[in-house]
């Protein structure tokens, strides 16, 4: 028991010394000192992992995890680089954050805002607002923003672009548009908001069993996700089953 212990405060003690090196925010202490050893791995899958192992999937891990114990953190260290330097990027850094916390008002005054002069016509902005209109049930000033992307070029065809334009086609009562775009977004965007959002659409346009069928798909990609990223999976699970009745 005694070893067990001593080393768990070894193992505490030398992560505080990463912290401290590298500068890390100073709540992680507490983390690791009070809730040992759980605390300390955290702080290794958080941010010793995606040091060392390095790849996509390591610091997706690692930011999921930051997220967890700071949903918050992205957000103020977004508006701080906007305060320090306002400029596009960091604004689009600042309203992607303000998105990822349901802000969406504040979200689309920041595309809008970023959307002048040179960054008329930036896509990044261009979707951020028209995703944002979205959520404020303004599909009718969001559309325009989309088919404005769309006809830039076939690089500006995403994924993420006919997603939107298909939850605004839908909104707007266009469901044959709102089809054939969610369909291809479901096919072709990584992870489950594609296929979440076109069950939804097809329950509420009362194709019950295609929506069973999509639902269906769902859980059997969710049975094979790994643990990490299955809380966010299960969100668009759960609101696709929700659209069910």
């Amino acid at each position: 028991m005694f070893p067990a212990i001593g080393l768990s405060l070894i193992f505490s003690i030398a992560l505080c010394v990463h912290v401290v090196r590298t500068h890390q925010q100073m709540y992680w202490l507490w983390i690791i000192l009070a809730f040992q050893p759980l605390g300390g791995l955290v702080y290794l899958l958080a941010i010793v992992a995606p040091e060392f192992l390095g790849g996509s999937k390591a610091q997706r891990m690692g930011q999921a995890a930051r997220k967890a114990l700071d949903p918050q953190r992205e957000y103020r260290e977004a508006t701080q680089a906007v305060d320090d330097a306002p400029t596009v990027g960091n604004r689009a850094r600042q309203a992607a954050a303000a998105t990822g916390l349901g802000r969406h008002e504040e979200a689309e005054r920041l595309y809008a805002e970023a959307l002048q002069g040179l960054y008329a016509d930036d896509p990044q902005l261009l979707l951020g607002r028209a995703n944002a209109l979205i959520e404020l049930n303004r599909p009718a000033e969001a559309l325009p923003l989309l088919e404005t992307l769309s006809a830039q070029s076939n690089a500006a065809r995403t994924p993420q672009v006919a997603l939107a334009m298909g939850r605004a086609y839908h909104a707007l009562g266009r469901e044959t548009e709102a089809d054939t775009a969610l369909r291809w977004a479901a096919a072709h965007l990584p992870g489950f908001e594609g296929m979440a959002r076109y069950a939804v659409f097809l329950a509420q346009v009362g194709r019950k069993d295609e929506a069973r069928e999509a639902l269906a798909e769902i859980d059997k990609r969710l049975a094979k996700t790994h643990a990490h990223f299955r809380k966010e999976a299960r969100g668009w699970r759960d609101l696709a089953a929700g659209a069910m009745g």
